[in-house]
This record gives structure tokens, sequence and C-alpha cells, in this order.
């Protein structure tokens, strides 16, 4: 029996070398980032340059009609805007301008989702009446809510026929009726938007979900508990953070529809915004405001993704 055996190599053989890797050139190492370099251009631009300009100018006295009373003070405008009423009474305002606004469009359009998922005849057109308030604009949603609300040819003359209030009133202009009257008038727009959502994560759950729960005898309001809720989890989470936002900064149709008022009973911060920067051209006080709503934001975002984040992973 033959054994071959490898030779071994000579003592004054050089050891063998590792394959050597193939360096980068230096176009190959500098072309990731010339990729990157529009979107990072563009996110300075649109992001950084602003935000940077904000702080900025909530450092200063800036009043373009009183240009030789402009310049450095600190943080004498967060001083003042901590000792502002109506900074306060915006705020407060706002958080429940944001809280009864999402909430109730996340219940309508949870419900708007569910009827339209379903099979019936009718349902395209029912989908495309559903989902048309949120093509239109704010300034056209207020002109027709504005219609709708107006004393002499609006809805309240109806009422005022029917025996309910008097003529000539109108529901904006009480302090008691005007904010009801605007949060009706943006759940018209906002409605859609979650409907939409929820609507696109409903149509991905599996229907033989459905079916094995309904064998083992789970009623209608077990499998939405059990099967839907659960499955639309992120859909809401997503959905209610984007739409807080929003209302947070919601300007144009409180602006067009009660302007804050009656006696600044409407007013939201982003809407003292607007009135202290554009109106009163108080640009100094309008970016310390403004920076106030940027950071306010900030960390209610990260708060509620931290406590979606931490109720998901205890489940």
């Amino acid at each position: 029996m033959t054994v071959l055996t490898r030779a071994a190599p000579p003592a004054d053989a050089p050891p063998a070398r590792a394959p050597r890797q193939k360096r980068r050139r230096p176009r190959e190492r500098w072309t990731p980032y010339l990729l990157l370099a529009p979107a990072g251009i563009l996110l300075t631009v649109f992001l950084v340059y602003p935000i940077g300009s904000v702080v900025y100018y909530s450092l200063y006295k800036y009043n373009v009609t009183k240009p030789w009373d402009n310049g450095f003070v600190g943080l004498d405008n967060y001083t003042a805007m901590l000792r502002d009423d109506l900074f306060w009474q915006s705020l407060l305002f706002t958080g429940q301008w944001v809280v009864v606004e999402v909430s109730l469009q996340l219940v309508f359009g949870l419900a708007l989702a569910l009827v339209i998922n379903e099979t019936f005849v009718g349902r395209a057109i029912s989908r495309a009446l559903v989902f048309s308030p949120w093509a239109v604009s704010g300034v056209l949603t207020t002109t027709i809510w504005l219609l709708i609300y107006n004393p002499t040819t609006g809805f309240g003359r109806y009422l005022a026929d029917a025996g309910i209030g008097e003529y000539g009133t109108s529901l904006l202009t009480e302090p008691g009726t005007a904010f009801w009257a605007a949060v009706l008038a943006e759940l018209w727009r906002g409605v859609p938007f979650f409907a939409i959502l929820i609507l696109a994560d409903l149509q991905s759950i599996s229907g033989d979900l459905y079916e094995a729960a309904e064998v083992d005898g789970a009623g209608r309001f077990r499998r939405f508990v059990s099967i839907t809720l659960p499955h639309l989890r992120n859909a809401i989470i997503l959905s209610t953070l984007l739409r807080a936002v929003w209302e947070f900064n919601n300007v144009d149709l409180l602006y067009t529809l009660t302007g804050g008022g009656p006696g600044n009973s409407t007013m939201t911060l982003p809407l003292y915004v607007a009135r202290k920067a554009v109106d009163a051209k108080e640009f100094g006080y309008g970016s310390a405001l403004t920076m106030s709503a940027f950071l306010i934001l900030a960390v209610c975002s990260v708060t509620y993704l931290w406590l979606a984040r931490a109720g998901k992973e205890t489940q």
C-alpha cells in the first residue's frame, strides 16, 4: 500500500503570506459621502438653519417697526414669556385642543375604517366620500364652515326656526360654543386621516385569524379586542403621534374661523406666535414662543414613543 505524503517546504523558504486585501481607491472611499451630500445640504438648509435662526432671534429684541430699540437681550424674552398670562392660557388651550381632537378623530376614524372595510354595495363610492374632506385645504374648509355657522343663512337660522337659540347669533361668537364649533369643523377634516391609515392596516389582517377565532366561539367584540386592536397598534401609535403634532401646530383653521376669539378663548400657542411675530412684528418674542413650542413637542413626542415602546415590551 502506497502512502502519499506532502513534502515539507524547505527550511529556508519564506513564510506564506496572507492574501493582501485590495486597497480601496480614493474615489471609492468618497463616493458614499458624495451621494449623501445633497441630502445633507438640504437637511442643513431646511432644518438646521431655520432652528438656528429661531434660537438666535429669541435672544434679541427684534421689531422691524422699531429698529432703534433692537438689540441683544439674552434670556429676557424667555423670562417675559414665563410671566405672560396669555402664554399659559394659550398653552393650556392647546393641550385641551390636541387631546379632544386626536381622541375624537381616532374614535370616529376607527369606526369609519371598520365600516368601509366591510363588503357592501357602493363601498367604493362610500370610501371616496369618506376620504374627500382630507383633500380639502384648511382655508377652504374654514370657508365651508363659516357659511354653515353664518347666523343669517347658515345652520343657526334653522335652529332658531326650530326654537333652539336666537336669530342673528352664531356659535362662533360665544366662548362656550366656539370651542366645540371649531372642534366639529376640524373633525370633518381630520377623521379621514385616521380612516385612511387604519383601513390600510385592516386590509392586511388575514381572514384566517377571524375564522379560527369564530370557530373557537369568540364573538364580534372579542375578535375586535383580541385580533383587530393588537394588529392596529402600530398604525394607531403612528397616526395619533402625527395628528397630535399637526393639531398642536394648527393655525389655518382657527385663525380664519375664530381668530383666537372670542376673548382669546380659542387661542392656541402657534396662533399666539402668529399674532406676536406676524401681526405685532415682535420677531424676538415670537421666536422665544416658537422655541418653547418646539421643545414641548420634542419632549412630548419622545415621551409618547417611549411609553408606547415600554407598553409593547411588557405585553
